[in-house]
């Protein structure tokens, strides 16, 4: 095993936080009933992995997560894929959201501010008389246990509020942000077969007023299952009148109705998901209700130390699995605040300065996000002051180093950054943050409890301290419950089993270190390979975006000759030439920062990074380009315009 230096430590936990900590109080419940004691958090994270039952059976007691029936085992068919999880349990996911707010009806629930600074705010009783009332239609509407229920929505309380009517009835959400267009919202709702559908007339982003009305008439013309749609008017007033298969939600917001729970098994299907499609059309990834709950509890409670005295904002949409993990702070108790508009309209820091107004105690946001904030300079100048924040998390693609570096120097000094990976397909993490553990620069603290989490060699072989093949050899609760339109289970064992049967491979390209930590260095799809070398793209990334010319960058593997030849795009600052000398300056830095291996035989200028909708930089899709291929569903990318500047590019024919 190779060792290496570790990474300096940026943070570390005060005393009375290790002391006070959820993770803490956990490690000390488990040797009161029965369970052994540990000393660490590796030998805690060894001991779950290596008995998977009884962590999860230990974690649902501590968390007191309260079942209509009691299981009957924890664990049945302990293999990948289809593993069941709690069988016999029953319970219903709307009502374990909810439990914390049907005792504590004057706690406010939900803060919702969009970009016009409109601000909604909800107690816990204000939000389940909504949840009733929405229910009550949708009970109307004939909707029932199984059917499914879309949302083409904003960022906003009335997402929560139609997803937690749906949930209670058993019937199954899934939703689409509105900047996604019509072939994208069809690509995934035609698929599913919604029966209603909850849908924004309008929305504000970046100071401009976007009108929806268009788009979703369309969209319910393509639909043919719907019986309803349920309209949330932005505008300036109502757009229409009531009819058999239309309502508005102001007529039905605040009828009287009484909230019912649908009591179910532990893995009925409460989410639908979508793979990003940047490669087809997207996939429908079916999450179970019991197991998204425990890992969401476990995720929140132990590894993000979420209280019902925190405050919760996460900067997503509602097509980013962010979204469903955030709208779990619910079952913890903590208000959520919501955000709906552009991160920097009308200046880069108005997520902070929300951060701030809002007395926010945990804010989580994409690593893009605070990249832009450090290549903006925010706060270099004039401190930030953010009292109440206690931690920021970050995910969607790979933290840099200077980015942590940023945080620490110019955001807030003694702030726990916790760098977090995962994925729709889990609709959670592998690797998380620990209120025990140092923070060290430009690594995610620790493998996730009840993860069996590995790297591996090209002999399939566990690795530490260098790159390998990201996979999770036990099965977890929030693994799919199963695809949608995949009677045989085929389409789930190709995306995750078929180069290793019987274990997971998540598509990352990461390193675990001896000590704990780990780093993400690519997806391992677009890995380059240069003369057989595996080389991951945020190794390259690291080197060159934080480089004062530089803004953003993009890099592919090119076949050439035989071989791979890596190729470097990049977006200059404004001002900025990319010049021979630049070019060389840029090499150098890559030479002398990552390796001589690293060192692209081509940088070319862009302008612009293509980017999916949750903030990952489109890699294969512009390796498709350049080798002359077809980019399928351009619905999946945030800009497809910014595609048309790799076609037929004259400088990588020679």
């Amino acid at each position: 095993m190779t060792t290496l230096p570790p990474n300096p430590i940026l943070w570390k936990p005060s005393p009375e936080l290790v002391a006070t900590s959820n993770l803490t109080k956990y490690l000390q419940w488990l040797p009161q009933n029965g369970y052994p004691t540990f000393d660490s958090y590796e030998k805690l994270h060894v001991w779950s992995v290596e008995n998977i039952e009884d962590f999860w059976k230990s974690f649902s007691k501590w968390a007191d997560v309260v079942f209509d029936s009691p299981p009957t085992k924890i664990l049945e068919n302990n293999t990948m894929p289809f593993a069941k999880w709690f069988p016999g349990a029953r319970f219903n996911f709307a009502k374990a959201l909810l439990a914390y707010f049907l005792e504590h009806v004057e706690k406010t629930a939900i803060v919702s501010i969009d970009e016009m600074g409109r601000k909604t705010e909800l107690t816990g009783a204000q939000l389940i008389a909504q949840v009733a009332s929405v229910q009550s239609v949708l009970v109307d509407a004939g909707v029932v246990a199984g059917d499914r229920v879309a949302g083409y929505l904003p960022n906003t309380h009335h997402a929560i509020v139609a997803m937690l009517a749906t949930t209670s009835l058993g019937a199954i959400w899934s939703s689409c942000s509105p900047d996604f267009g019509v072939q994208g919202v069809l690509d995934r709702f035609q698929q599913i077969e919604p029966r209603v559908l909850f849908a924004i007339d309008g929305y504000n982003y970046n100071g401009k007023a976007i009108d929806c009305t268009d788009k979703v008439q369309s969209i319910r013309a393509q639909l043919p299952t719907l019986r309803k749609t349920v309209w949330i008017a932005q505008g300036a007033q109502s757009i229409r009148s009531s009819t058999d298969n239309e309502v508005e939600w102001n007529e039905i917001a605040a009828a009287n109705a009484t909230l019912t729970f649908v009591s179910l098994p532990f893995n009925h299907p409460v989410y639908i998901l979508y793979s990003s499609g940047t490669t087809g059309v997207p996939k429908c990834i079916v999450h179970g209700a019991g197991g998204v709950l425990l890992q969401h509890l476990k995720e929140l409670r132990l590894h993000t130390n979420l209280t019902p005295e925190d405050r919760l904002m996460y900067f997503t949409t509602t097509g980013w699995m962010m979204w469903n993990w955030m709208v779990s702070g619910l079952a913890v108790g903590a208000t959520l605040v919501l955000y709906e508009g552009s991160p920097s309209f009308p200046a880069i820091q108005r997520l902070w300065d929300i951060v701030r107004e809002e007395k926010i105690t945990v804010f989580g946001t994409s690593a893009k996000f605070i990249g832009a904030c450090r290549h903006a300079r925010l706060y270099q100048q004039h401190p930030s002051e953010l009292p109440h924040l206690k931690a920021i998390l970050s995910t969607g693609s790979p933290l840099l180093p200077e980015d942590f570096d940023w945080i620490y120097e110019f955001v807030k000094k003694d702030v726990w950054l916790a760098s977090i990976s995962g994925g729709t397909d889990i609709v959670s993490c592998f690797f998380l943050g620990n209120p025990l553990l140092p923070v060290r620069r430009g690594e995610l603290q620790c493998r996730g409890l009840g993860m069996a989490v590995k790297t591996f060699d090209d002999k399939r072989k566990e690795i530490f301290n260098e790159p390998g093949e990201l996979v999770c050899t036990k099965p977890a609760p929030s693994m799919p419950v199963f695809f949608w339109n995949d009677p045989d289970g085929e389409k789930y064992r190709q995306a995750y089993f078929e180069d290793y049967p019987g274990i997971w491979k998540h598509g990352d390209y990461a390193v675990i270190y001896d000590h704990g930590g780990a780093m993400i260095k690519g997806r391992s799809d677009a890995t380059l390979n240069p003369s057989g070398v595996r080389i991951g793209t945020a190794e390259i990334y690291r080197q060159v975006e934080t480089m004062a010319e530089v803004q953003d960058s993009l890099v592919i593997g090119q076949e050439w000759q035989g071989d791979v030849r890596i190729v470097l795009f990049v977006v200059v600052k404004a001002g900025e030439t990319l010049t021979k000398e630049l070019v060389q300056k840029i090499k150098g830095k890559i030479r002398q920062g990552a390796s001589p291996r690293h060192v692209p035989e081509k940088i070319l200028p862009i302008t612009e990074v293509p980017y999916t909708r949750s903030g990952k930089k489109v890699e294969l899709a512009v390796t498709k380009l350049i080798h002359g291929k077809t980019v399928d569903n351009l619905e999946a990318i945030a800009n497809p315009d910014s595609l048309t500047q790799f076609k037929n590019l004259p400088d990588l024919k020679s």
